[in-house]
């Protein structure tokens, strides 16, 4: 099974591994969601949308669809 920055639970972290959806914006790109990069789900936002992300030190609030996207891999502490 594959997970994604949107399976993530508030505190939890992982490493991306691929953001080659033609569906994922370029700013998020450019905003540092590239693969090998940390995320950590911060805070969701009432009704579950959108997620507040630290993507490799920057702060990020994206869309939960989008967020389906971006394939990661959970790291456990």
């Amino acid at each position: 099974m594959t997970l994604t920055i949107a399976d993530l639970q508030k505190g939890e972290k992982g490493i991306i591994l691929d953001t080659s959806s033609s569906d994922i914006p370029l700013k998020l790109l450019e905003m540092g969601c590239l693969p090998g990069n940390s995320v950590e789900l911060l805070h969701i936002a009432p009704f579950s949308d959108p997620l507040y992300l630290n993507i490799n030190g920057s702060h990020l609030a994206i869309r939960k669809d989008t967020a389906a996207l971006i394939q990661i891999d959970k790291v456990d502490e």
